[in-house]
């Protein structure tokens, strides 16, 4: 039941925050080919970018890749707060009655690489359908859907393939989660603690979501930009990338090429989207682990 509640709780937040989403991605794609004499400032900043893709694109456009998104989340999410939701309920984050910083840390951490591992593969297929557009920033791929997408990385680069970019998504979520969880449940000791609202208030799980979603924002926004550029570039006939041979070597080359700013880019569109998402999807999360207590 915890794997679930946390998987439907990811949805809802996906469901409500995925235009932010394909933002994101768009402008973490644009400039990575400036070396080739290829690159234009298509998005000046994220209000732009949105406003762009919508009358480009149409409003459809501002949802691509909902369908993977939706199946990622679930399982990503599901896997991960799931697992530290056990994690915790075992009392393994708690040191004499108070949350332990380090202990929560290292079972975000934990529950971050199990849950990357589980939805590389359909994170892959929706990084690759929110860059398809009518103007092209990064490589384009011209998959027709999530199913069509997934046939064909399968079939031209077999079952590992599938896993191509994991080496990014690892450390992004995991760092991600780490942050994320060990924040969230000091912030709602700590909230509770002051006294602000009542102790089983739903604004106790909101405002310890928002103090989260400013920590996750800083820690994680590096880790997927290079994230996002692994699992969209072009490969070779063996699936290598042609842009970049791994983690490192494409951190490195955008710390070079862009500056340290590049490894931030689209910050903006990064907290308007994993922002709302880690708040909603926290929230959501823990209103219905307590539901289903009630219920119980």
């Amino acid at each position: 039941m915890d794997f679930l509640l946390s998987g439907v709780a990811a949805c809802g937040a996906c469901l409500l925050t995925n235009p932010l989403e394909v933002v994101k991605t768009r402008m973490q794609l644009q400039g990575e080919l400036k070396s080739r004499g290829t690159y234009q400032v298509y998005y000046r900043n994220v209000f732009h970018a949105f406003y762009t893709i919508g009358k480009v694109d149409g409003l459809t456009g501002l949802q691509k890749g909902l369908v993977p998104g939706l199946v990622y989340q679930f399982f990503m999410n599901g896997v991960r707060l799931g697992s530290y939701a056990i994690i915790e309920s075992s009392g393994y984050i708690h040191t004499d009655g108070r949350v332990s910083a380090v202990k929560t840390t290292i079972a975000g951490a934990a529950a971050g690489v199990v849950g990357a591992v589980m939805g590389s593969p359909v994170y892959l297929v929706k990084t690759h359908l929110q860059s398809q557009s009518t103007i092209a920033v990064g490589h384009q791929y011209k998959h027709q859907g999530m199913t069509h997408a997934l046939a064909v990385i399968y079939k031209k680069h077999g079952l590992m393939g599938l896993w191509r970019g994991a080496s990014a998504a690892i450390p992004r979520v995991s760092v991600g989660s780490a942050s994320q969880l060990s924040t969230f449940s000091s912030a709602k000791e700590l909230v509770v603690d002051l006294q602000v609202f009542p102790k089983d208030s739903w604004l106790v799980a909101l405002s310890a979501g928002m103090i989260s979603s400013v920590a996750v924002v800083l820690a994680m926004t590096p880790f997927d930009v290079v994230s996002t550029r692994l699992y969209n570039q072009p490969v070779d006939h063996q699936g290598k990338g042609q842009l970049y041979k791994g983690f490192t070597d494409c951190f490195s080359k955008t710390l070079k090429k862009e500056g340290l700013m590049g490894l931030y880019k689209g910050l903006g569109a990064s907290y308007f989207r994993i922002g709302p998402h880690t708040i909603l999807s926290l929230f959501f999360w823990d209103e219905l682990r307590k539901l289903y207590q009630q219920f119980r």
